[in-house]
């Protein structure tokens, strides 16, 4: 049985170190697991991904920024999560639908109505089953999100991360207000503590609900 969990949350709590955590136990128990992202997660959304996390790109407007987030989900949802779902993986996402909610709705203001929309058109009817808000305080995130892109080699992807602290507060505080929405979907993990610690936070909330749809 296919299982689709998102794991969200502001800059620096810990997703992507924690999605590797988690694929590497369930992959431990033989099951099968796809590890993906947003933005990004195949070529043509990876190039998407370029523009939007570009910090060079300081004049992308607010509606623009939406869009390009809704056209890599669809390239993404299409040519990658739904067919994996489709032969009965368990995906594990870096961000989905919600974090556009989070950062363009709450955090940029948009219209909240109209990301729904667009998440709709976006990924059909393409849902995590579970989504792990990795929550800390947003100075605590954001200072350990600079503290590694300047520690990084890699390319340049620090656009949110030069946002104002006023702008990761917004973007907290909206997911939690999803959270505090849909609770029969979210499960909120103390994101502070070592990794470890995190990991296996997650894994206590996680554990069965996967084993399950490994093994059916």
């Amino acid at each position: 049985m296919s299982l689709f969990i998102s794991l969200e949350g502001i800059e620096g709590c810990g997703k992507t170190t924690q999605i590797k955590v988690l694929a590497s136990r369930l992959e431990d128990l033989g099951i099968r697991v796809l590890v993906t992202r947003e933005p990004g997660g195949c070529p043509i959304s990876d190039q998407i991904r370029q523009i939007l996390l570009n910090p060079g790109n300081n004049l992308l407007v607010a509606k623009a920024e939406l869009l390009l987030y809704a056209a890599a989900r669809a390239q993404h949802v299409d040519e990658i999560i739904a067919p994996a779902l489709q032969k009965g993986a368990i995906v594990l996402c870096d961000r989905f639908s919600d974090a556009t909610l989070a950062y363009q709705g709450y955090g940029r203001g948009l219209d909240l109505e109209l990301i729904h929309l667009l998440n709709d058109v976006a990924a059909g009817t393409c849902r995590p089953h579970l989504t792990l808000l990795l929550d800390m305080p947003a100075e605590q995130g954001i200072t350990r999100a600079r503290a590694r892109n300047a520690a990084s080699a890699g390319p340049d992807e620090d656009r949110f991360e030069q946002e104002a602290l006023a702008f990761h507060l917004k973007v907290r505080q909206g997911y939690l207000e999803l959270a505090r929405r849909a609770p029969s979907r979210f499960r909120i993990i103390d994101a502070d503590g070592t990794p470890e610690q995190v990991a296996d936070r997650i894994w206590q909330v996680t554990s069965a609900m996967a084993m399950a749809a490994g093994r059916a």
